[in-house]
């Protein structure tokens, strides 16, 4: 509300009465007229009495005057202005002491935030900008951080360092109220360094010239607030080196930073302790330190943004009956969350919003689709299919939602989002079809993630009725690319098979899953019995029972490596039974290796070994080498285990033989020459042995195969206390016991 009175006059007295009487505040009038509160205050107290005719006319606008109204206030104002010379005469220089009237220290900045805590590194950061030469401090990021409050808070506590004055201005550039003109700010800006209202230019150019000259050897703050670009930006620097321009904004504005050598400091999220010390600055620390567990858990919630913090301190504040454990619950639900982080017509949603709206349509209609993605991260390939577009034009919408800090770029090529901005993404349509778009993606660079792993690899499935191609797929070089790939969307893959089988898309549901069998082998003890028993589940109900036979397969597998030896046989009979009613020799194949693996793990050797021996016969049967490369790894395994030393050699020398790649390897390959180490250990051939093993490890080493690793590396140690040796063994152990 403002507090100025109406001085005895004309223009100030009749526009006082025109606001009161159209029930308005003085804040309420300058946001709908598109001034500054401070402009609309001078001129009700007859300070500037004679405002340009486009300000009358936009007051006349806000207050809804009749025409006659409207012609008095433009009548009144016209008194007030100067009349001009009938000879024209130039301005006097704009530095003569006699431009501008003695007046105190201009401060236009608004009070300080109340509650702030933290951001050390970040107020730190402004003062080193503030202290460069000609200084433009650039303070970015996403919408409710905290910028504003960062800024303010600086420029209190530094109040010292300006003794010629600190201004201020809204610019706006992320509101629904409008931009305010430049020349409206510049004015502002002149007013409050003392320059007479009839000596300010009526242009832009002359207006930002004056203040360039006025502040030319002040040392001024200049505070530029929600700057939308760059552009917005530039006519109200101020001229000189020692005053200091500190600019926020939810983008980057690169532009700033080539032109004007700005130096900017990002905004993030806060941590948990200062997040939760922001609650206790609106609840009291009593409250807070009541319940440090959900106070923690309000501020995970919230995802560290102040403004959420902000919103859910001051639903409490309203209830002191509440609890925060029982906010916490109320957060926790997700349909509800973004709902609950609205007060009135501020929160997230808002926030959010209206970052949104200066987006161009692709980017908006790309940040809707995002919202679709089943896990954490995106590249360009999954952009472009929730999409339905290009990897280069999804890869452009992600820049410029970058720039508006709507996702992050965590690593080279890798965007994620703030999980509240994502729940706000997901609010938004993005069509029927985005999620089985992006399913389908994973599907498509799965299928192409196997070939390149594990060359020669059958086809686990043909693609899904309804299948839509991605515009384009990831290519892999080679088995290195594969398995990174892999390392870095596990999860994402997980949780992409959980959305599927929560949509009911059955038949995609235990493809994605099948396509990361190679890396369940790589990582074969990192629980995956719940992936595989969803998609066990989502087989059956696509009524396949070739996937389902190979889901059982790998499930029984997995038991057998936890230990559950009995469940896993359940599993693995049924695979064989599916397999052999259904005449597919390739699936019982493998079924019968499994079994043999859990008959091993019993102690059944010689009933591993037969079954083994039939499941090489189908695999030349079918003319499947690679199968039967791998029913004689296993046979081989077999022997070593039974002490059958020269059976093992040989059986692992016929198998490697098979290997049709030369320079390439595979797990296969690794755990043949391992048995084969052991043989010759076994059979007194120490130095060969060694070699053996050696080389086993080092390819387990060089392809990320851990459990491999360490296989191999502890069967060395048996034979060579070696300190080198037990380094590498330490190693991969530390890799296998740390990764999730």
């Amino acid at each position: 509300m403002g507090t100025g009175t109406p001085a005895d006059g004309d223009f100030g007295v009749f526009l006082h009465s025109l606001r009161r009487s159209a029930g308005l505040t003085q804040e309420e009038l300058a946001q709908t007229a598109g001034i500054s509160v401070r402009a609309l205050s001078y001129m009700e107290r007859g300070h500037s009495r004679g405002p340009q005719r486009r300000t009358v006319s936009a007051l006349a606008t806000a207050l809804r005057l009749s025409p006659q109204d409207a012609r008095e206030l433009e009548r009144l104002a016209r008194l007030g202005r100067p009349r001009r010379a009938s000879t024209p005469r130039a301005l006097p220089p704009v530095a003569v002491p006699d431009t501008v009237a003695p007046q105190g220290v201009p401060d236009l900045l608004p009070r300080a935030p109340r509650g702030f805590h933290g951001r050390a590194a970040e107020l730190a950061a402004v003062s080193r900008a503030a202290g460069s030469e000609a200084p433009v401090c650039l303070v970015v990021g996403p919408a409710g951080v905290g910028k504003t409050a960062l800024v303010l808070h600086w420029a209190h506590r530094s109040r010292a360092a300006f003794p010629d004055g600190l201004l201020y201005a809204d610019l706006r550039g992320f509101g629904d109220q409008g931009e305010p003109a430049l020349l409206e700010v510049l004015r502002e800006f002149l007013l409050a360094l003392g320059v007479p209202d009839d000596r300010i230019p009526e242009s832009v150019n002359g207006a930002a010239a004056l203040f360039r000259s006025l502040a030319a050897e002040r040392r001024l703050l200049v505070v530029l607030d929600n700057t939308r670009d760059s552009e917005q930006v530039r006519p109200l620097l101020p001229g000189g080196r020692r005053c200091v321009t500190v600019v926020t904004s939810r983008h980057r504005l690169a532009g700033l930073i080539v032109t004007d050598a700005a130096r900017s400091v990002a905004v993030d999220v806060l941590g948990p302790r200062d997040a939760t010390l922001l609650l206790a600055g609106v609840l009291g620390p009593e409250r807070v330190d009541a319940e440090p567990q959900a106070a923690r858990r309000l501020a995970d919630l919230c995802g560290g943004l102040p403004l959420a913090l902000r919103v859910t301190a001051a639903r409490l504040a309203q209830q002191p009956g509440w609890s925060l454990d029982a906010m916490a619950a109320e957060l926790s639900d997700e349909t509800r969350r973004l709902s609950l982080l609205d007060v009135e017509d501020t929160g997230v949603r808002a926030a959010l919003r209206v970052t949104l709206q200066q987006l161009p349509e692709p980017v908006s209609s790309l940040f809707a689709q995002l919202g679709r993605h089943p896990g954490t991260h995106v590249d360009r390939y999954a952009a472009a299919a929730l999409a339905d577009t290009d990897p280069a034009a999804a890869e452009a919408c992600l820049e410029r939602l970058a720039v508006a800090h709507l996702v992050t770029e965590t690593a080279p090529g890798r965007w994620t989002m703030h999980d509240l901005v994502r729940l706000y993404a997901r609010s938004l349509d993005a069509g029927p079809d985005a999620l089985k778009r992006v399913l389908d993606h994973y599907l498509a660079t799965g299928i192409a993630a196997v070939a390149a792993a594990e060359p020669g690899t059958e086809d686990c499935f043909p693609l899904p009725k309804g299948y839509l191609p991605p515009a384009a797929v990831r290519a892999f070089t080679d088995r290195s690319a594969a398995v990174a790939w892999y390392a870095a969307e596990r999860d994402d893959l997980v949780l992409a098979v959980a959305a599927a089988h929560a949509a009911a898309l059955h038949e995609r549901t235990w493809r994605i899953a099948l396509t990361l069998w190679p890396l369940i082998v790589w990582r074969v003890r990192d629980g995956w019995a719940p992936l595989l028993r969803t998609a066990l589940e989502a087989a059956r109900a696509d009524a396949d029972q070739h996937g389902e036979s190979r889901i059982l397969n790998v499930l029984g597998w997995i038991l057998i490596e936890e230990g559950r030896v009995p469940e896993a046989l359940t599993h693995l009979r049924a695979a064989c039974a599916l397999a052999s009613r259904a005449g597919d020799a390739v699936a019982e194949a493998n079924a019968l290796i499994v079994v043999a693996m859990a008959q091993a793990a019993h102690g059944s050797l010689d009933e591993a070994a037969q079954g083994c021996r039939r499941a090489g016969e189908l695999a030349r049967q079918a003319g499947d080498r690679r199968l039967e490369k791998l029913a004689l790894q296993h046979l081989a395994r077999h022997f070593a285990d039974a002490g059958q030393w020269r059976q093992a050699l040989d059986t692992a020398t016929q198998a490697l033989a098979l290997h049709d790649r030369p320079g390439t390897t595979d797990i296969p390959r690794t755990l043949l020459l391992m048995v084969k180490g052991e043989a010759l250990l076994g059979l007194g051939h120490k130095t060969e042995g060694i070699r053996q093993l050696d080389a086993a490890a080092r390819e387990a080493e060089s392809s990320g195969y851990d459990d491999g690793a360490v296989r191999a590396l502890g069967a060395l140690l048996r034979v060579s206390a070696d300190a080198e040796l037990q380094a590498r063994y330490d190693a991969a152990l530390a890799r296998v016991s740390t990764r999730t």
